[in-house]
């Protein structure tokens, strides 16, 4: 915004409201100047962000954090805060008005849920203290609508922060910027995703939402990560001023829900992910991911370079589910031996051969390859594995995470030393399922290999999803490139396309669907057309190579429909 003043001969009487005009277009233009554009941290959250990168670092070798979503409607379980969107005048001030009076959580142990994320390795933990209802799991003077405006009238997230720094976990602070109790309070419809019930359309939304983060941020000790579940603009700024060390997730790097990308994203991200359908506690209806499922999206995040933040959801009386207590004591097995190939990890040159997924130590200091398989792998038998990816070295050197490779209970005529040869096609591996890690000798989770040094033994190519184009008769154009062959003389090509209607901004559930592949020799542009796609629907899409040794991914772009 420029301005531009015309100057001429003025009296004294003139001159002085000239320079209180001056003075006030100057704060203007330095206020307009320091505040980001509506929307801007969506559409790009990394745009404008003042996350430090050694923070950020940091944040990456963490690794795995625990999501908890608990508010006041846990007691109806019914999804967290949305029932209110569409509800009746009476569902609505039954809501706002009696809910509050029943909840009571007589067998809330926060101490419990912090001891057993620990066994379980998660670094980081994540808390709703305020959700799209407006109900403050915290002690704030903003509002009645508060867990202190209940018969439990306990600072419930000051004991849960409390808890896990006790077990060396860090802390962090989901915090919604919709607020539905004040738009109900201010007579406007509860919705969400519309600009006219947004914090930046609404001065007194703004204003109130930065009342509650100043408490939060000031008067609960050392918060290390926000996560802003809505428009980010005016709120996470004010986090970087009143704390500049602290990490801004969601508002300001890329966090994906209920999915795990493709391909590695750039710099740091975060996926979220529920143990079942619902992020807080539904007593029926719901069904719930396998130990074995979760561990494996552990896995294929770190591959990915991204940090896995798993959620619970807490029963009204302030247990866990036994459902999610089991899940997380097996996460605790396989993470007490396995760990090592999870903290501190980024991406190999490739994600995955197969079913072996791949993280490696930062400073190179190992290549974890993470053994996947539909089948347990038993005790005291021996498994080869031919890594493509991976060049050994005179001092490379094999093991088996978690095992001494000298010894096999009840088998004294096993050795059970770990081998390899390196050949044309890649480093062979020979090791043993040695360690018994359950009654019938069937552990059924991945085994982890860990590899030193070793180099890459391949180039990897690249491709890139560059655009889509809507034709005059209402057909898509799909556009992307391949830009390096790698060590491929020719390649099949595709374009993987789903639809995001009626998705959170942030999830996504449903499958993918492939367009027909095509055959390149060299590097360059190909499209693919699409036809009969709902003309009101919104869709994403993918190119796609499919190497001889896994599939390889471009960005994830909106159709421009």
């Amino acid at each position: 915004m420029v301005f531009v003043l015309i100057h001429r001969r003025k009296s004294v009487r003139e001159v002085r409201p000239l320079r209180q005009i001056i003075h006030i277009l100057g704060l203007l233009f330095l206020i307009l100047a320091s505040c980001p554009m509506a929307g801007a941290a969506e559409d790009d959250p990394e745009k404008g962000s003042l996350n430090k990168p050694d923070r950020l670092e940091w944040f990456r070798d963490q690794g795995f954090g625990l999501f908890i979503h608990w508010s006041v409607d846990s007691q109806l379980g019914v999804v967290i805060s949305h029932s209110l969107v569409g509800a009746s005048p009476e569902y609505t001030d039954r809501f706002f008005n009696e809910l509050p009076k029943t909840f009571d959580p007589d067998r809330f142990q926060p101490k419990d849920w912090a001891r057993l994320a620990h066994l379980a390795g998660i670094r980081y933990m994540m808390f709703t203290t305020k959700h799209h209802s407006g109900f403050t799991m915290f002690d704030s003077k903003t509002t009645p609508f508060g867990v202190m405006h209940t018969p439990f009238h306990r600072d419930i997230t000051r004991e849960v922060f409390d808890a896990f720094r006790s077990e060396g976990i860090s802390t962090g602070v989901y915090f919604s910027p919709d607020d539905f109790w004040w738009l109900h309070q201010n007579g406007k419809t509860i919705r969400r995703s519309v600009p006219d019930v947004q914090p930046r359309n609404n001065p007194g939304l703004m204003q109130y939402d930065q009342s509650q983060l100043k408490e939060l941020l000031t008067n609960y000790g050392k918060v290390d990560e926000l996560f802003l579940d809505g428009e980010a603009a005016g709120l996470r700024d004010l986090a970087w001023k009143l704390d500049p060390n602290i990490i801004v997730t969601r508002g300001a790097i890329k966090t994906p829900e209920l999915t795990v990308p493709g391909m590695p994203l750039p710099g740091p991200w975060e996926t979220c992910m529920t143990m079942g359908t619902a992020w807080q506690y539904q007593p029926q209806n719901e069904h719930y991911k396998s130990g074995g499922e979760l561990i494996r999206l552990l896995v294929q995040t770190r591959a990915k370079g991204g940090n896995f933040l798993l959620n619970v959801g807490p029963k009204p009386n302030g247990e866990l589910p036994i459902e999610e207590e089991e899940r997380l004591r097996e996460m605790a097995l396989w993470m007490f031996v396995n760990s090592d190939a999870i903290y501190a990890v980024r991406p190999w040159v490739i994600t995955n051969e197969g079913d072996v997924w791949f993280t490696k130590k930062k400073d190179n200091s190992a290549l974890y390859a993470v053994v996947e398989s539909n089948t347990p792998w038993p005790r005291a038998t021996w498994k080869e594995f031919t890594l493509h990816s991976v060049r050994a070295t005179d001092k490379t050197e094999v093991s088996v995470l978690g095992q001494s490779d000298e010894v096999v209970e009840y088998h004294a005529e096993i050795t059970p030393k770990s081998t390899w040869h390196q050949e044309k096609d890649g480093l062979h591996v020979r090791v043993l399922q040695a360690q018994r890690l359950q009654d019938n000798f069937r552990w059924p989770n991945p085994a982890v290999i860990r590899i030193t040094n070793v180099e890459p033994a391949l180039k990897p190519p690249q491709v890139q999803t560059t655009g889509s184009v809507v034709g005059t008769s209402g057909e898509e154009t799909l556009e992307g490139s391949v830009l390096d062959m790698g060590d491929q003389p020719s390649l099949e090509v595709t374009f993987e396309y789903r639809p995001v209607s009626g998705e959170d901004v942030n999830s996504r559930t449903a499958a993918w669907t492939a367009t027909p592949t095509q055959t390149i020799s060299k590097p360059g542009a190909f499209t693919a057309n699409l036809k009969g796609l709902d003309p009101k629907g919104a869709y994403e899409f993918r190119a796609v190579i499919h190497h001889p040794l896994l599939p390889l991914y471009g960005a994830e772009l909106k159709m421009k429909r």
